[in-house]
């Protein structure tokens, strides 16, 4: 169902999904879903004409991505949701919990606890609350944790129906379950999984779909058996050892890592915002703006 809500501020809590890992731009930064989906949501809030976006001058659409990749949901409840809640924006997405479920122990009760924790916190900014089912890569890893994730995924729909948040049901989609969806690490998704996202969010938000983020892809031709060989060794080396060795020193990718649009210094988030509504481009080109 379409809707005429339009949102002028979007701020973005969670992990690497939400970073926007691997969905990489030329100068080595990431994209990823939340900032195509910021980059849409801010043609819909053009800025009055004349106005630049500066700290003195109105902002029009305003975005912060506060995730950062690596978080366990103690991490995001600690240090992010705080600083979200603080910025009063519009719309809100939370994604986190799945780097907990995937951890050879987890207490998942605890993991849906502290999501709780996070997602009332943030309710009470006043914001639409969106929450994600995340999706799975088709695989021997899906199927070893996939009785947690769907315990999460379970109570996401709990507190959705509490908080009156909106549900993006990614896991049921078997277009982001193809692994030609994912990125060479075979953790995150690449940059048509994360159009998709995009598209998937915009829709579940009632707004006009741009494309099927659903549909089917074409049938898989089957890889040489020494192509696969070769890819399952380059996995191994650059990343699967790496991240065996993160673990068993109990390091993250994430350490010494801030949010995009999170100042260290200052202790919380802050705002960027395009300098064309009309044509606003990727937001690492944005400006940072006054609150």
């Amino acid at each position: 169902m379409e809707t005429n809500v339009r949102y002028n501020s979007f701020v973005a809590v969670g992990d690497s999904f939400t970073e926007g890992m691997s969905d990489g731009l030329p100068d080595g930064s990431y994209r990823g879903w939340a900032d195509l989906l910021a980059a849409r949501l801010a043609t819909l809030a053009p800025q009055p004409a004349g106005e630049p976006a500066t700290a003195a001058g109105p902002p029009g659409f305003r975005y912060a991505n506060l995730a950062v990749r690596g978080k366990l949901i103690d991490q995001i409840a600690d240090e992010q949701c705080g600083p979200a809640a603080s910025m009063g924006a519009d719309l809100v997405t939370l994604v986190g919990g799945l780097n907990d479920v995937l951890r050879p122990k987890c207490d998942v009760a605890r993991v849906c606890a502290r999501l709780t924790d996070c997602a009332e916190l943030l309710a009470r900014g006043g914001g639409q609350l969106v929450l994600m089912r995340s999706p799975g890569r088709r695989g021997p890893v899906l199927e070893r944790f996939r009785a947690r994730m769907e315990q999460l995924f379970a109570h996401i729909d709990e507190l959705a129906a509490r908080h009156g948040a909106l549900v993006v049901d990614l896991y049921a989609s078997e277009a982001l379950a193809d692994p030609r969806m994912w990125a060479e690490d075979r953790l995150h998704l690449n940059a048509e999984g994360h159009r998709r996202v995009a598209e998937a969010v915009w829709q579940t938000l009632g707004l006009p779909a741009a494309a099927d983020w659903d549909a089917p892809l074409p049938p898989a031709i089957p890889p040489r058996w020494a192509d696969r060989r070769t890819s399952d060794l380059r996995f191994a080396r650059e990343h699967l050892v790496p991240w065996i060795g993160r673990r068993l020193t109990g390091r993250s990718t994430g350490d010494g890592r801030t949010g995009a649009q999170f100042s260290a210094d200052l202790g919380k988030g802050f705002w960027i915002s395009p300098v064309d509504h009309a044509d606003p481009g990727p937001v690492t080109d944005w400006r940072a703006v006054g609150a």
